[in-house]
């Protein structure tokens, strides 16, 4: 039963039946760990050679062994036989351990297997329900939002339709409503995001450092706030829409609203290091911009600096296109009749600074000379110089900002 036993396990060691008999020398300086081979060893009760020593002792020594070697076996044969049969049970036993732990263990992987399908399984199930979920999650706000823009439509023609039919000095009721939710959309639509706001900002900060206090006229949503504040400057804003200083005050920032000339005129004289306003004046009328720049000379301090940045009329691609997509846009403001304004109120020195150019993508394409003949490397110069001064007429820089410093 122990040899039947054995061989069936030769597969599972790893040991090839075929190989033939097992060798003494397999167990002898690091014997092998080879369960088998050990069965093989105690069934065919394989003889250990008697070691020989060095010398004419180690010889002896060796030829005693030899000679004892018969009557100890003869002697302990039954004490021998039984240790032999103990060893072949004791293996046999590890064996059969060996053979249950691998029957487990794969068991186990089959367990984990399978829980691991079922895990998939489940994940997949949960992933097609979000998506379900989500699906008409959408659809509802779709819905939500085309009857949202459906009522906000209709509302807008019915306060309409009231201010038409109620007296000039009665504007209809819900009108100041309408009109700050309008402003709203223009602000997400057309102002940019506020890290286009912080590079937009950042431009300045030579001109702002050390000026201690700043005014931003038209200051919106207050990111321009936020920056100021990170310089070290003490960073007030002023604006129109009561939701924009709402939303200013909700991150901790200093916004008044009300019009900003008067809250220009009211601050007291030489108590401001900065007064900036970025796309502003390009909503103002014609005349009321030179009254804007009076009075920012009249409320900084000297040294302070006045900041006016606005769309650029000098490319035709922002003046005669992308300028006009905001209707509340009155005019460009061309920077040499901004100088002028910025001059005659006192500013000196005045300086424009160029911003935000076109992306190259847009720019005319330029003619590789490389590409060209010797013969019309010439021409082929001539056209891209013609190129450079039409491309910079019509992709010129998008914005340009005016800084005046009061002497």
């Amino acid at each position: 039963m122990v040899d039947e036993s054995v061989q069936e396990e030769s597969q599972e060691t790893g040991r090839d039946p075929s190989a033939g008999p097992v060798s003494i020398e397999d167990f002898l300086g690091e014997p092998t760990r080879d369960l088998v081979a050990w069965a093989e060893l105690w069934t065919e009760d394989l003889p250990f050679p008697v070691q020989s020593g060095g010398g004419l002792k180690g010889r002896l020594s060796s030829w005693i062994k030899k000679c004892l070697r018969p009557i100890l076996k003869a002697s302990l044969g039954d004490l021998w036989d039984r240790q032999r049969v103990f060893n072949l049970i004791l293996l046999e036993t590890l064996v059969k351990q060996r053979e249950e732990y691998n029957d487990r263990l794969d068991q186990h992987h089959a367990r984990l297997e399978f829980l691991d399908a079922r895990t998939i399984q489940g994940f997949q199930e949960v992933m097609r329900h979000n998506d379900a979920l989500f699906a008409r999650v959408d659809q509802k706000m779709d819905r939500y939002r085309r009857d949202a823009k459906d009522l906000w439509h209709r509302l807008g023609g019915l306060m309409t339709a009231q201010e038409a039919a109620a007296p000039a000095e009665k504007p209809a009721a819900g009108a100041k409503t309408l009109e700050e939710q309008e402003y709203l959309a223009l602000e997400q639509r057309f102002r940019g995001s506020e890290s286009d706001i912080a590079g937009r900002v950042s431009a300045y900060r030579s001109y702002l450092e050390d000026r201690g206090s700043v005014l931003d006229l038209g200051c919106g949503r207050g990111e321009a706030l936020e920056i100021f504040s990170g310089y070290g400057l003490r960073a007030e804003g002023v604006d129109s829409s009561a939701e924009m200083v709402a939303r200013c005050r909700e991150k901790g920032l200093s916004a008044e609203q009300g019009d900003l000339f008067d809250l220009l005129a009211a601050r007291p004289e030489g108590s401001l290091g900065a007064v900036v306003s970025f796309h502003v004046i390009e909503h103002l009328p014609a005349t009321m911009v030179p009254r804007l720049v009076r009075l920012a000379w009249r409320a900084l301090e000297p040294g302070g600096v006045l900041i006016l940045e606005t769309p650029s009329p000098l490319a035709l691609a922002m003046s005669a296109r992308d300028f006009w997509m905001d209707p509340t846009h009155r005019r460009p403001v061309h920077p040499s009749h901004l100088e002028t304004t910025f001059r005659e109120a006192g500013f000196e020195p005045v300086h424009r600074v160029d911003l935000h150019p076109f992306p190259d993508e847009q720019h005319l394409p330029e003619l590789d000379l490389s590409n060209l003949p010797e013969s019309q490397r010439q021409l082929g110069d001539h056209i891209n110089r013609m190129r450079d001064l039409l491309d910079d007429l019509l992709f010129g820089d998008r914005d340009f900002g005016m800084v005046g410093v009061k002497p």
